[in-house]
């Protein structure tokens, strides 16, 4: 693999892969700001209906932000978490439309724990373990680890990862509802571009809409998230033609007595 982000796609599935293994695939300035590019290009690219987010080796998904490199530019910490900026990884992901699939093929610390949070659905290997030092480090997350993990796992977990530092191994992950399924570490990215491709086979228009109004309820009250799904599913709905729901039921049985 050249570069520091690289892109295999086929099929429909973009496959990215975070490329620095000797540096545990660390989130230096170039890395970040190539990463963005990448993402906001297969954003673009009508060929392109769904991503794979994954590292380069078998021992870090990605390690977070590159403290080396922190450690020896003024005011990089503060480009890093500025809102909207090319530097920003999880920006980079969330202005993705189209469905990722996070393939956690080892850890996951910190900026990295951020990162893996941004996916749409994370599957790991059992070599992925996961932590969140920022207390340790004497860093406040910036890009969202604060608000997102304590809903998906719960506060009181949340807070248990957060104030500890801990490694949280992949089953244990499972088990608090953080990933999916664990795989053995040869068989993780087959799966990942398995589930990106049965979710690139939903309509384009369709799936970008739904992984909108799933993104922005979350980010809303539950009360609000209904009336936003009302307001949504009225106007959309109203338009969708008999024949055409017909059509897709029995597409959607055929499949089923596949299964």
């Amino acid at each position: 693999m050249n570069g520091l982000v690289c892109v295999e796609i086929a099929d429909g599935v973009a496959t990215v892969t975070l490329n620095r293994p000797e540096a545990m695939n660390a989130l230096s300035r170039a890395l970040r700001s190539q990463l963005f590019k990448v993402m906001t290009a297969l954003d673009a690219d009508d060929d392109v209906r769904a991503v794979v987010l994954t590292g380069a080796g078998t021992r870090a998904f990605t390690a977070g932000l590159d403290l080396k490199e922190l450690g020896s530019e003024p005011g990089a910490l503060g480009a890093a978490n500025a809102e909207g900026a090319d530097e920003n990884p999880v920006k980079a992901i969330e202005l993705c439309r189209k469905p990722v699939v996070g393939a956690i093929n080892g850890v996951a610390i910190t900026g990295g724990f951020e990162v893996a949070l941004a996916c749409d659905v994370l599957i790991a290997s059992t070599n992925a373990r996961f932590a969140d030092t920022h207390a340790r480090v004497g860093i406040m997350p910036g890009w969202g680890l604060s608000q997102k993990l304590s809903r998906l796992i719960g506060i009181s977990r949340a807070k248990e990862l957060s104030f500890t530092g801990n490694f949280l191994d992949a089953r244990t992950a499972e088990a608090w509802g953080l990933v999916n399924r664990v795989h053995a570490p040869e068989d993780l990215l087959p799966a990942a571009q398995k589930l990106a491709s049965e979710m690139a086979s939903v309509d384009q228009a369709m799936l970008k809409a739904y992984k909108a109004l799933i993104d922005e309820g979350f980010a809303s009250s539950f009360g609000d998230g209904l009336t936003l799904e009302h307001r949504v599913s009225s106007a959309a709905n109203a338009a969708v033609k008999p024949a055409e729901v017909e059509a897709r039921r029995l597409a959607v049985l055929a499949r089923g007595r596949g299964q």
